[in-house]
């Protein structure tokens, strides 16, 4: 059983992947102005003339080899022995298919896993890309993907993590946690976010819907409920108004794609 990186960036400088302390194997999708591969070190790099981090995920997906693949962002840096407790992890759980770790994240409060568990949707999709570890071969037989509908760089501009993760439970795939550290993740100015505007609430309210099109409206509320204190510049109701009008353009956009 192998280790393999799948790495998404943004016009890449190669000497910026050696600051990553990245040991294993690894697959590099590079977003820029070209379609080219090169070698370099242990990394494989494709680069694309495109935009999206969905795209760039699913192109990672095409081009990965080994058994167990850990997603990476390009401001995660890992401790020296991040491959030994990856795979001890699914040695030591071989039912699992997915499993997801901790990481010392600065400058933003995360919810960490305190122990081994198996995981169910309800508590899992708080959890980004880079948490995530998983077997090749269960990802890729039932042609999981990420929405290229969401993510940075596309149509709504966050929900990617989630809406994948809601694609393994959706594929019953068996996911744990682990309380193991992997590393650091220095968390950079985000490339979406511009506070709690319009677009914010209309991207989650079609986040919600393409989470489960039968309790959004659930979703919305409880979001809005629980997350009171972002409410400044929006009334409850505005903002839940915003959400639905999100929603019903992520439903059009969907049936567009399914006729």
């Amino acid at each position: 059983m192998k280790l393999e990186v799948m790495l998404s960036v943004m016009n890449l400088k190669k000497n910026d992947l050696d600051k990553m302390n990245i040991t294993s194997n690894c697959t590099v999708i590079n977003q820029c102005n070209k379609n080219d591969y090169e070698q370099y070190k242990k990394f494989n790099i494709y680069s694309y003339n495109e935009v999206g981090t969905s795209n760039s995920r699913n192109r990672g997906l095409e081009h990965i080899s080994e058994d167990i693949i850990l997603i990476c962002d390009d401001d995660v840096i890992y401790d020296k022995d991040y491959e030994k407790k990856v795979l001890d992890e699914f040695k030591n759980n071989p039912k699992a298919d997915i499993i997801v770790f901790n990481y010392d994240v600065k400058n933003r409060k995360k919810r960490l896993n305190k122990k081994r568990k198996r995981l169910h949707l309800y508590n899992s999709l708080n959890n980004a890309s880079y948490n995530i570890a998983f077997k090749k071969e269960a990802v890729i037989k039932n042609n999981i993907q990420f929405n290229i509908l969401f993510g940075p760089g596309a149509k709504y501009n966050h929900g990617e993590d989630s809406l994948f993760i809601k694609e393994l439970f959706k594929n019953k795939l068996k996911v744990y946690s682990s309380p193991i550290y992997l590393g650091t993740v220095c968390n950079k100015n985000s490339t979406w976010f511009d506070g709690y505007n319009e677009k914010y609430f209309y991207d989650k309210g079609a986040l919600f819907t393409a989470i489960s099109k039968k309790i959004r409206h659930i979703l919305c509320i409880q979001y809005l409920i629980r997350h009171r204190s972002v409410l400044k510049k929006y009334k409850f109701f505005d903002a839940y108004k915003i959400m639905l009008k999100g929603s019903k353009e992520y439903l059009n956009e969907k049936s567009k794609t399914t006729k």
